[in-house]
């Protein structure tokens, strides 16, 4: 008796399992809310992220002129500048003042002071200097125009020293203009592009922030639309915890399998992002991935009362994430508290150890730290799911109940004042 029992438990619970993943599956495509942030904005963001650092790195930044020297080697550093792929002369100014109101209206983003002595500085044989000020309100553009100015200062000093030198074999110039010769190797970005940089990054966090979203308000509609405002609704198939919590991370997981192959496989390759990681590597990744983003996610919908809250609570946390991720701004230079608070997230050990398989062709056993971190918060959520879905079916069943004494207690007294 035991035995058929524990069979017949077995095979409801399995049943039940289905149909609470089927109707978490209908549910999902027949909320529009859920059905955009699950399928439409994992397919677009990507896409919107990508067309717009689609050019990598920023060309031709616009800049003006002071030259006081007004010399043929002024000219000639301001000629080589301008040749750049980086930088774009504008024009030359009469003073700084000129060129200042020039950066003041925008219509430029960098100026090349070249004092009066820079010719004379040369020929003498002492240091000549050269001042840029570029605006700071975007890095990117203080990156192309120091790098131009330095490039093309490097150039001539080597013309100069050269000069200065009087060899009399090409060898001796060469060795004159470099006593060390040395390559510089841009690894894993070879183009020093901004895409390559920030969108491995950010296809991580779309796909937490998404589930967040979405999961958060398919909470939210179930307590607007269940009697009791509870996130279990009264229903004999969602009468544990096990089927409830692995019928919705199943449904989930089949969704996010798709739009995660898509996002990580598909969207680098539109692009022609840097994707040097092997796709059973990353496949493998995905998956603790995924599981740890689901049952966050669904642990924190607890704290989701309607549909609207959800965007409240998490919309605002992208950027912060990205930040303490320690991708847009170096991991060890985050303050130990908020390095702490970054391992409350998949996303921190998600986007470090994709990015390093992505972009860097590591192994399993290279992002074994990332890779053990995400199995371990999927096992930890998966707990706390549990016992928050455990929670919220005692609580529907104790309404239940409440109700159905204050049923019973109606009833009574309604027969008593007839019988009267």
């Amino acid at each position: 008796m035991k035995k058929v029992a524990f069979k017949n438990i077995m095979a409801q619970g399995i049943q039940d399992l289905f149909y609470i993943w089927k109707r978490e599956f209908q549910t999902t495509f027949k909320d529009q809310g859920v059905l955009i942030f699950f399928i439409f904005v994992p397919l677009m963001y990507p896409l919107i992220y990508g067309f717009i650092y689609t050019n990598e790195v920023v060309r031709e930044v616009p800049i003006v002129v002071v030259d006081n020297s007004r010399s043929s080697l002024s000219r000639e550093f301001v000629r080589k500048v301008d040749a750049t792929p980086d930088v774009d002369v504008k024009g030359y100014c009469s003073n700084m003042e000129e060129a200042k109101e020039m950066m003041k209206e925008r219509n430029v983003y960098g100026i090349i002071y070249i004092p009066n002595h820079f010719s004379d500085d040369i020929i003498l044989g002492t240091q000549a200097h050269v001042n840029i000020y570029c605006d700071m309100s975007s890095l990117l553009y203080y990156k192309s125009i120091l790098l131009s100015a330095t490039a093309v200062s490097l150039d001539m000093n080597k013309n100069i020293k050269i000069g200065h030198a009087g060899n009399t074999t090409h060898r001796q110039d060469e060795i004159t203009a470099y006593p060390i010769e040395y390559e510089d190797v841009a690894m894993f970005n070879p183009q020093n592009g901004f895409a390559a940089f920030l969108i491995p990054a950010v296809l991580m966090l779309v796909i937490q922030q998404t589930l967040l979203l979405g999961i958060g308000l398919s909470a939210g509609t179930a307590r607007e639309q269940n009697k009791f405002k509870d996130l279990v609704p009264i229903n004999r198939h969602y009468n544990g915890t096990l089927r409830i919590v692995m019928g919705k991370g199943l449904s989930y997981f089949m969704i996010y399998s798709i739009m995660g192959a898509y996002v990580l496989y598909a969207v680098p390759r539109i692009f022609s992002l840097n994707q040097i990681g092997q796709a059973s590597t990353l496949t493998l990744f995905l998956l603790p991935y995924l599981a740890a983003c689901i049952f966050f996610a669904m642990t924190v919908s607890i704290s989701i009362r309607n549909r609207e809250t959800c965007m409240l609570i998490f919309v605002f946390t992208s950027v912060p994430l990205l930040f303490i991720s320690g991708i847009s701004w170096p991991g060890a230079a985050i303050p130990t508290f908020w390095k702490y608070v970054s391992y409350i997230f998949p996303s921190t050990f998600g986007i470090n150890g994709f990015v390093r398989i992505n972009n860097m062709g590591a192994t399993l056993n290279e992002v074994s730290h990332e890779y053990q971190a995400l199995w371990l918060q999927a096992g930890i959520y998966f707990l706390t799911t549990c016992w928050v879905y455990r929670w919220q079916i005692i609580n529907s069943r104790k309404h239940v109940f409440k109700k159905y004494r204050e049923i019973k207690a109606n009833a009574q007294l309604q027969s008593r004042e007839i019988s009267e």
